[in-house]
């Protein structure tokens, strides 16, 4: 089985309706070059934008019910073909940064909401998410479990581990931030580690403080009957906007997640308890 995703890293407009016309136009595009999956960078409704304004900030916010994201579900089911919508939520107090991944047929299979907000910067304006959720998404041609995180949460081992421990295969991660070295070294060590495919959508350069390089890990490091390592970046974008479709080998990635010793195989969790200590926070 093959997973089509295409990565939609598009530049925004100025408006709630011209975010739209763009995505649904990029939408359709990526359903003609065959994709399975179709993913936004991070909070599409708004491209990304944080007044410091807490009025401000709350006027921009929409609802998981409004037109915005109930258009972008009947598009999925019109298309059959899932979408990963990202969006500013409206919430009680402070605004969340989410994804909605509706299915094929049209269904919310998955809400996510960024838990490690950037509350150093103009995040702060934001409220953190409260959990890393697993679900099973039917392709077509079969069923992939898909997870998220949001930009900064790569920094943060614990979110890709969550996942793959919930048994995520394919991590989506809607981004909005300059894509160097680093941070694709971030992207590429959490598809090591825990053997998932790593799907990252930027905005494209010509966006404030990002440059695209949009990428695709796809999380298998070495094959056991090929001498060597292989790379497991399979895409990486250029700064150019536009749409890049990736295309992930599942049978490859599912026979290497069962042989492998990566992963959960070989931890050691009853070692493990000063990751959750409260007073180890600030450390």
């Amino acid at each position: 089985m093959n997973l089509k995703i295409a990565l939609l890293q598009l530049l925004p407009g100025g408006s709630l309706v011209e975010q739209l016309n763009i995505g649904k136009n990029a939408c359709t595009r990526a359903k003609d070059m065959g994709a399975d999956i179709a993913l936004f960078p991070e909070m599409w409704s708004d491209g990304y934008f944080l007044p410091q304004e807490e009025d401000a900030v709350d006027k921009l916010a929409i609802t998981t019910d409004s037109e915005f994201i109930l258009s972008f579900g009947e598009l999925a089911k019109e298309l059959q073909m899932a979408i990963g919508i990202t969006l500013l939520e409206k919430h009680n107090p402070k605004p969340l940064n989410s994804l909605i991944l509706f299915d094929r047929s049209g269904k919310e299979r998955l809400h996510y909401s960024k838990v490690h907000t950037c509350a150093f910067d103009d995040e702060k304006v934001l409220s953190p998410g409260n959990g890393f959720r697993v679900t099973d998404l039917d392709v077509g041609g079969g069923t992939v479990k898909i997870g998220s995180i949001i930009c900064f949460d790569r920094e943060f081992p614990e979110s890709a581990r969550i996942l793959m421990l919930n048994g995520a295969e394919v991590i989506l991660a809607p981004n909005a931030c300059p894509m160097e070295i680093n941070r694709l070294s971030a992207l590429r060590t959490r598809a090591y580690e825990n053997k998932v495919a790593v799907v990252t959508c930027n905005y494209p350069k010509g966006q404030p403080d990002c440059n695209g390089h949009s990428t695709v890990f796809d999380g298998v490091a070495w094959l056991r009957d090929e001498p060597g390592v292989r790379d497991m970046c399979i895409l990486e974008a250029s700064e150019e906007e536009g749409i890049y479709l990736a295309e992930i080998d599942m049978d490859m990635l599912r026979d290497y997640r069962e042989h492998e010793v990566l992963g959960s195989k070989y931890r050691h969790p009853e070692t493990y308890r000063i990751l959750v200590a409260e007073d180890q926070r600030n450390a």
